[in-house]
């Protein structure tokens, strides 16, 4: 089928990180009402803004590099968002910061692979009844994602070179280093040895659309100054959130929940408009890309500042948190075993996602 390029890029996605950064140069120079409510309001609506924009701009590359080029390329992006503002809480050293980067990567994957990856299968499922994907991808994925949440967030709690739920320095590093070989070789083999592993079906009617190197560059670009937008609103919205949620009488591990939220809101948008165009191979390489890269890549530089500054890493699961973490693994496993889905396991992944956000805001 004969490619062709796509239309003009829509001048919203451009105006609105600009606007989103001109905002908050507005806010950071204490200009006259950059304090207020109306502020924060329009601070918020520019960062859902922004994300929507980068989704538009990952697309686009997406599109011009193929898949799975376009579902990692998603996935780095939004974990920089990701180790921005947990790195952004560790410096800031203010009550509670040891365990943000525990609750947010353990958020990260319980709203991937439970929220975005169950939505995906409901989606597609209604739409197109049983659903199709590479078994050896899937399963490749998922243990590489089984190995880093162990040995990132269970087993602190049964090491015993350091008190509490941490890691000595030792440990750490090593962990940090294993956890981005892990990443590095699942990427190696994503895109080079079996990039067959992680494609399923016909791929002409996305060739059938192909941007152009400008634009591509264009929204390379843009992609980019989106995502600082974002990481500089939601940085900005850090305190007044940690307020609200102190108010709303929610644990501060809720926190962790909301930041999780944020960052991941551009792959769930992708990943849901992925399966409803039949595509659940998208999905679960943006679903569980996504959860891979928030251990694979956050750990190593959340390790880095955490030896440079001396502020300690909280990483342990607590006990409820670590039986639903298995929990997701398990059902995740046998959702994945067979190479096709029903709506049956995206309900029982929504279910479980249900059920984290419960314990999270009521534990």
């Amino acid at each position: 089928m004969s490619s062709a390029p796509i239309g003009k890029t829509p001048p919203w996605t451009a105006v609105v990180p600009l606007a989103a950064l001109a905002l908050f140069g507005w806010t950071s120079a204490k200009l006259a009402g950059s304090d207020g409510g109306f502020a924060l309001i329009l601070a918020a609506a520019f960062l859902g803004a922004s994300v929507f924009a980068a989704v538009h701009h990952a697309e686009i590359l997406a599109l011009r590099l193929g898949e799975p080029f376009g579902s990692i390329l998603l996935a780095v992006a939004v974990t920089v968002i990701e180790v921005g503002l947990i790195v952004s809480f560790l410096l800031s050293g203010a009550e509670g910061v040891e365990t943000v980067a525990r609750d947010t990567i353990f958020s990260a994957v319980m709203i991937a692979v439970n929220g975005v990856m169950g939505i995906s299968l409901v989606v597609g499922a209604r739409r197109h009844g049983e659903l199709g994907f590479q078994l050896n991808g899937a399963t490749a994925a998922l243990a590489v994602l089984g190995t880093l949440a162990v040995l990132s967030l269970v087993m602190p709690q049964f090491t015993i070179s350091a008190p509490g739920a941490t890691y000595s320095s030792t440990q750490l590093l090593y962990v940090a280093l294993a956890s981005l070989v892990l990443y590095v070789t699942f990427i190696r083999i994503q895109t080079v040895k079996h990039r067959d592993y992680f494609l399923f079906g016909p791929e002409e009617d996305e060739a059938a659309i192909t941007p152009s190197r400008r634009q591509a560059a264009v929204s390379l670009a843009l992609l980019l100054l989106c995502l600082v937008a974002v990481v500089l609103l939601a940085k900005q919205l850090s305190y007044p959130l940690d307020n609200a949620i102190a108010r709303a009488g929610l644990p501060q591990a809720f926190v962790g929940v909301v930041v999780a939220m944020i960052v991941l809101l551009p792959e769930s948008i992708a990943a849901i408009k992925a399966a409803i165009r039949n595509k659940l191979q998208v999905s679960l390489n943006l679903a569980l890309g996504s959860a891979i890269a928030s251990i694979g890549l956050t750990i190593p530089a959340v390790a880095i500042v955490s030896l440079v500054v001396a502020q300690p890493l909280d990483l342990g699961l607590p006990p409820a948190q670590t039986a639903l973490l298995g929990l997701t693994l398990l059902i995740g496993a046998l959702t994945l075993g067979t190479g096709r889905t029903t709506v049956l396991q995206g309900v029982i992944h929504l279910v479980i996602c249900g059920f984290f956000l419960l314990v999270s805001a009521v534990p």
